[in-house]
């Protein structure tokens, strides 16, 4: 599997300094949205977020590893992946800091905690610096020209 480290590179400037995701997951009952700390460390195709063990998330990622992470802010992008639940308390230690206390109710070390890695398969965005394109995309919407919302966004492959 290939990645495509241009595309990459493109995500992880998009999604530098927001700090909440909004992951989407599968339960029984549909698709469920919930915000998530983001990780401070550079994208390289891989999402990190940091969970505790009894939480709905974790049980439906168990039972369909399809999630999709949304980013809204300087830019608005959507990667679309599938979750791995990795259990490595030196990992949790690396990314802890002083907000997941107060976030999640625990220190460090409790045995609850998880990570949830999210290997981005895709991602789709629409840059918000890019306001050309999107006054093009109105103007022609304007004058009745025939356009669509994916004339806005791009979308590339990230494995």
């Amino acid at each position: 599997m290939t990645k495509h480290p241009e595309d990459i590179q493109k995500v992880a400037k998009l999604i530098k300094d927001i700090d909440t995701a909004m992951l989407t997951t599968i339960s029984e009952n549909g698709l469920v949205s919930r915000p998530m700390k983001t990780q401070e460390l550079e994208f390289d195709g891989d999402l990190w977020f940091l969970t505790k063990k009894d939480t709905s998330k974790f049980h439906e990622i168990l039972h369909n590893k399809q999630v999709n992470v949304a980013y809204a802010d300087k830019s608005y992008v959507s990667v679309r992946g599938n979750a791995e639940l990795i259990d490595s308390p030196e990992k949790i230690k690396e990314f802890w800091n002083k907000a997941y206390e107060e976030i999640l109710d625990c220190s460090y070390d409790d045995p609850s905690l998880v990570l949830i890695k999210v290997h981005a398969e895709t991602a789709e965005y629409w840059d918000s610096g890019n306001k050309f394109k999107m006054m093009t995309y109105m103007l022609r919407r304007a004058v009745g020209q025939d356009v669509k919302a994916s004339d806005m966004n791009e979308e590339v492959n990230l494995k």
